[in-house]
């Protein structure tokens, strides 16, 4: 059996290498893509020998052509659609950052039959076309974060969806999750990003500490599993151990509970290869002694979350927007364009921008996103 990593040098790719070379050694790692990173490249190529691999960074794809010292292929973009649409793979990770995973999300769909989706912005932006044209119908999806994992654990055992009441996503806080926000102004990137539980890469930190991240998996749970928008609820749970809370007609409520590791959510992942686990793990089962806090989102700390709530998520445009003006906004911030607190307008701004254009397949909805890119950038 094979495997594609799209994203092979963030925290998510590292895991997943690390764990199929402990725990899943029959699993060959076929394809490994990457931005720029050639340090960390270099090193999963020696060990994982792939017959292929792929940078989005043009400047860098050329350096490796010119040093590499193995029989690893370096593709270019229109090689890489090609052997994509050419080929088959029994198990993808799609954990590129950012709606720029777009690009290749037709391609990887048409390739994989087990796609492992950790990537937000992708559904976010393009959901309403997912669930019209059953998108995903020759391919398996399989959520990697952690709350969507553990909707999909608590649903597979559960035919009936629909007999729920409420389902509650959990927010560990970030950094500053007892902070007022407007105290924050003065905050750096650095330690934006240093979440307490998670180690993640630079967007999904700062988007975990503004609360943008649970925004995000809001969306994606609608689309996703089918669920109202006004079903879904965030609170703010610091140890993260709890991943979500399904309350049930009948007044019961289901709290799906695991360690803060997503390694787990990677393992079950690839489970579904049928090969059974090299070696068990014990350190990843929740120790019981654990203490378990639940706070309310407070607007004052997290203002960003009322925001959302009022915005009509039922237009397609306004999630593309909301999604485009934050991931402007923290990459403003992380070249120290702007503060901490200015991340929260920016968004309120994007989403305020009027365009109409098509949103009618993937196509249409990158060129939108690169509109309001280019709209926002002259705002800003």
């Amino acid at each position: 059996m094979i495997i594609n990593i799209y994203g092979s040098t963030g925290e998510i790719g590292k895991k997943t290498l690390t764990i199929i070379k402990k725990f899943f050694p029959k699993i060959k790692v076929n394809l490994l893509c990457a931005n720029n990173n050639l340090k960390v490249l270099k090193k999963q190529i020696d060990i994982f020998k792939p017959k292929y691999v792929f940078l989005s960074d043009s400047n860098a794809s050329n350096k490796l052509k010119s040093t590499l010292r193995s029989n690893t292929k370096v593709l270019s973009f229109e090689q890489l659609c090609y052997y994509l649409s050419n080929s088959k793979s029994d198990f993808s990770i799609l954990a590129i950052s950012g709606y720029k995973s777009l690009y290749y999300l037709d391609y990887i769909i048409k390739n994989t039959h087990n796609l492992g989706l950790v990537n937000k912005e992708a559904i976010v932006s393009a959901g309403h076309i997912f669930q019209k044209k059953k998108y995903f119908k020759k391919t398996k999806i399989f959520p990697i974060d952690s709350e969507h994992f553990s909707l999909f654990e608590s649903f597979k055992f559960n035919n009936n969806e629909n007999n729920f009441e409420k389902i509650v996503l959990t927010a560990s806080g970030g950094p500053f999750y007892n902070k007022n926000f407007k105290s924050l102004e003065k905050i750096s990137f650095s330690e934006a990003i240093k979440h307490p539980k998670w180690k993640m890469g630079y967007k999904n930190s700062i988007d975990s500490a503004t609360l943008v991240n649970k925004c995000l998996e809001v969306v994606e749970a609608h689309y996703l599993f089918g669920v109202p928008f006004e079903k879904i609820d965030i609170i703010i749970h610091p140890q993260a151990l709890v991943h979500s809370i399904i309350t049930k007609k009948n007044f019961v409520s289901n709290y799906n509970l695991f360690k803060n590791d997503m390694s787990i959510p990677i393992i079950n992942f690839l489970l579904q290869s049928k090969f059974k686990l090299k070696k068990n793990n014990n350190n990843l089962y929740f120790k019981t002694n654990s203490q378990l806090d639940f706070y309310k989102v407070q607007n004052q700390v997290f203002p960003i979350y009322n925001f959302f709530k009022k915005m009509n998520k039922k237009n397609p445009a306004n999630l593309i927007k909301f999604n485009t003006g934050n991931e402007l906004a923290v990459n403003m911030f992380k070249n120290n364009l702007i503060k901490y607190t200015d991340i929260i307008e920016i968004i309120k701004k994007v989403v305020s921008i009027e365009l109409n254009s098509p949103l009618n397949n993937i196509n249409d909805i990158i060129n939108y996103h690169e509109k309001i890119e280019k709209k926002s950038k002259f705002l800003f």
